[in-house]
This record gives C-alpha cells, sequence and structure tokens, in this order.
C-alpha cells in the first residue's frame, strides 16, 4: 500500500522501540516511561463508575461539558490569568490540545521553535502537518537564554514551545528566564504554547511559574490535563485555555477529529480529578529526585538536578547515547537514549515514576555499566 507523505513524517515513538528490544527481558528493572507508578485515586474512580452507571456516556458538547471548563477556567482566573484563558476547550489528553493548536495556527512551512531537549510530540507533530520544527539549543545546562532563542530565530517562526517542568530534563525555568522568552515572544510576534502538563511536580519553593504569564495574552495559549497528576493516563482528559477564536478554531477541528474527550473521564474531572490535593505525591517524588540524583552524582554522572516532572537526563559515559542505552538493555535496565528527545545523542533518560527500589537497583546497575564504559 502507497501511504501519503505525511506519514513519512513521523517516526515510530523510541520509546516504543525501546519496549520492543525489551520484550525478552525477564524481570527488567524499567526506568523508560514517564507513567505514574499509582493508580488514579479512589475517589476518581468512583466519581467516573457513578457517570457510567448515570448514564453519563454519549458524546458530550465538542468543547466539553460546560461546568468542566467553566471549572477549568475558573482555577486559571484565581491564578491571575483570566485575560490568557478567555476560553477553554477539554480534550482527548494534552496530545490531543497540541495537535489542535498546531492544526489551528501553522500552515506548512511555519516554523515552531522548541527547546532542544524536547517531549517527542512537539517535533513529530510539527513535522506531520507540514511546519518545520527550530530547535533552541539549550545544552550543558538546559538552560532557556535570550541569545540561545536568537540563534535559533527565523522570520518564519510562528510559534514558541514552553515546557515547564521540562520533558525530558526535568528543568524547571526561572521567572527571569520565563519573562525573557515572553519579551522575545513580543518583540517577534510569536504565539507562546505553555505546555504545564507537570505544573502539579515541582519541588522547588516556589512553585510552578506558568510560561504564559509574560507574552501577549492575545497570542498566548496554555495546555495541560490529568494524566501526570491524577495518573489518568489511559482516560485521555486534557484542556486548552486561550484566546476566544482559538478554542473556536479547535472546537470546529476537533468536530471533525476527535469529536469529545471521554464523557466519563469529564465527568470525573469535575467531581473529583480537578480538586485532588497533590502533596503526598509530590513529597513522594521529591524524595525520589533526590535519591536519584544524588546516587548518580556519587556514582561519577553528569547531571543536571531536576526541579520538576519526574525524569533525569544524564550525560551518557562515553559520549554515545544510544550504545550506551543498548548496553543497559543488555544488563535488564531500560532507560531511553537521548536521541529520542534531542538532535543530540549524548544523553540518556531515567523516569523516576518508580519505586525507591527500583531506583537503586537502577543505580546498581548504571554503577556497573559506568566501570564497564571507557571514558
Amino acid at each position: 500500500m502507497q501511504f501519503a507523505q505525511r506519514r513519512h513524517q513521523i517516526d515510530s515513538s523510541g520509546i516504543r522501540r525501546i519496549f520492543d528490544l525489551a520484550a525478552n527481558l525477564k524481570d527488567p528493572c524499567n526506568l523508560s516511561i514517564g507513567l505514574p507508578d499509582y493508580d488514579v485515586p479512589d475517589v476518581v474512580k468512583e466519581a467516573a463508575i457513578d457517570a457510567i452507571l448515570h448514564g453519563k456516556n454519549r458524546y458530550t458538547l465538542t468543547a466539553g461539558i460546560p461546568a468542566l471548563r467553566q471549572k477549568i477556567k475558573a482555577m486559571y482566573d484565581a491564578r491571575g490569568q483570566a485575560a490568557v484563558a478567555q476560553d477553554v476547550i477539554v480534550t482527548s489528553g494534552t496530545s490531543g490540545a497540541l495537535f489542535l493548536v498546531l492544526l489551528a495556527l501553522l500552515d506548512p512551512g511555519d516554523e515552531v521553535m522548541m527547546a532542544d531537549p524536547f517531549f517527542v510530540m512537539y517535533k513529530h507533530l510539527s513535522n506531520f502537518i507540514g511546519a518545520v520544527p527550530r530547535m533552541v539549543d539549550t545544552y550543558p545546562d538546559f538552560r532557556l537564554t535570550r541569545e540561545r532563542l536568537e540563534a535559533a530565530w527565523t522570520p518564519r517562526c510562528k510559534m514558541l514551545i514552553l515546557n515547564s517542568p521540562n520533558n525530558p530534563t526535568g528543568r524547571l525555568y526561572t521567572r527571569e528566564e520565563l519573562e525573557e522568552a515572553g519579551r522575545f515572544a513580543d518583540e517577534k510576534g510569536l504565539v507562546v504554547l505553555s505546555d504545564e502538563i507537570y505544573e502539579h511536580l515541582v519541588y522547588e519553593d516556589g512553585g510552578c511559574v506558568s510560561g504564559a504569564a509574560f507574552s501577549d495574552p492575545a497570542r498566548t495559549v496554555i495546555v495541560s490535563g490529568l494524566s501526570k497528576s491524577v495518573a489518568m493516563t489511559g482516560w485521555r482528559l486534557g484542556w486548552c485555555a486561550g484566546p476566544k477564536d482559538l478554542i473556536k478554531a479547535m472546537s470546529e477541528i476537533q468536530q471533525y477529529s476527535f469529536v469529545c474527550a471521554p464523557a466519563p473521564a469529564q465527568e470525573a474531572a469535575l467531581a473529583a480529578g480537578m480538586d485532588f490535593d497533590m502533596a503526598e505525591i509530590r513529597q513522594l517524588y521529591a524524595r525520589r529526585r533526590d535519591l536519584i540524583y544524588r546516587g548518580l552524582t556519587e556514582l561519577g554522572y553528569d547531571v543536571e538536578r531536576p526541579g520538576g516532572a519526574f525524569y533525569i537526563f544524564p550525560k551518557a559515559p562515553g559520549g554515545d547515547g544510544d550504545a550506551f542505552v543498548e548496553r543497559a538493555i543488555e544488563n535488564n535496565l531500560l532507560i531511553v537514549p537521548g536521541s529520542v528527545f534531542s538532535e543530540r545523542r549524548s544523553h540518556f533518560r531515567i523516569s523516576f515514576a518508580a519505586s525507591e527500589r527500583q531506583l537503586e537497583r537502577g543505580l546498581e546497575i548504571l554503577s556497573g555499566l559506568l566501570a564497564k564504559t571507557p571514558a
């Protein structure tokens, strides 16, 4: 069968390829996937069950249940972001929100600025619709500076994607970095898309500063959801908040694509998911972050301390992350090569969304690999 050319603009997920390589491993130490290691809270499950039993299983309005949209909007209003969150659409996961935003705003040939390393979907979805990713090289410290933004910009750039906390590095941008990025975007007339899916998993004092706080609200969009906080990964519940005309355009596209987000998941988010207290889970991940960061630095790995999310992005001994990951898999450790998230192949990603015992086991394997790897 002959496929459309756009099919060749995306590649199989490198994370999924890790699973293929590991298919025959017995009891591997899996530190590869960004999946919360706890289940959906019971109160959220009960809300979904109640919705199903009471017949709330039909299509919702395309943009989502009005009460849920209003609740999300009220959340941003309370944060002082009413000018940005003029309207809200509920989507099939944050991935659905990203796809709809890109489809609504970008034409073939438009360029999209994103920090390198980046979340895999930014690059591949941009390519899929004919837009051109423009990488902002943030190595070695993963900071977002004016100089680095200027080096990546061209007159064809239309959008700047901000992801803080960042996947795969765990980097939490400072207020000063985000202010500078906002000024840069305004000067260049860029749309700012702030991906805030990890906003509840921040381990530094002061919490998460929104990437949408410092640019022109008329050209600013926020996407988020409940997959990484309330563990609703399989429920596909995300949203986008932004200008009314953009949300209208996204709703029109959603009408002929996703149709609507799953109805029971929307009801559960409204009844319980949006209000779930993340304090205990945040403390749990902070301990794991400290364990893996301390362990890696004591072993001698070159690594930046993550401020949020549940990832850490060490430099691979020997400088070849792909080769290092292959050796790790041979030793029963599942990690992801940095080339999945970057134009470089010098690093690898560890997810610390795993038990402390698994993290300790992973460190033991990494210690052995370090001893066997030429400098």
